[in-house]
């Protein structure tokens, strides 16, 4: 009876064990979608007279996984053409998108 509670008490440490191993931190897909958008918005042509533009864009994802532009609030005219034409249909890898689904993210050009 000792040698049956024994391999009872191992068998529920090693299925623990599994279950919290199994447990790992999923990478958030916004997150993802955040990194992204910065690369293609790297190396900008903006000078330090620039610096504290900032917009808010509005974007969806088309069932290609395409951004699409839908606005860019912002009052300065070049930054508003410069997000669309880095942002407008490029790529991005984003695993369970639903196609439509709306986001806004905020945007500052920040000096070098």
């Amino acid at each position: 009876m000792r040698k049956l509670s024994l391999v009872f008490v191992a068998a529920m440490l090693l299925v623990t064990g599994n279950i919290f191993a199994n447990n790992v931190a999923k990478d958030d897909p916004k997150k993802d979608l955040s990194i992204q958008i910065g690369a293609l918005l790297e190396n900008t042509s903006f000078t330090n007279d620039d610096i504290d533009l900032t917009a808010q864009v509005r974007f969806t994802l088309n069932n290609q996984g395409e951004i699409v532009v839908l606005s860019v609030d912002t009052e300065d005219e070049r930054l508003e053409s410069f997000v669309k034409a880095r942002l407008n249909y490029k790529k991005v890898e984003i695993s369970n998108f639903k196609e439509g689904e709306k986001f806004t993210i905020p945007i500052r050009v920040a000096g070098a």
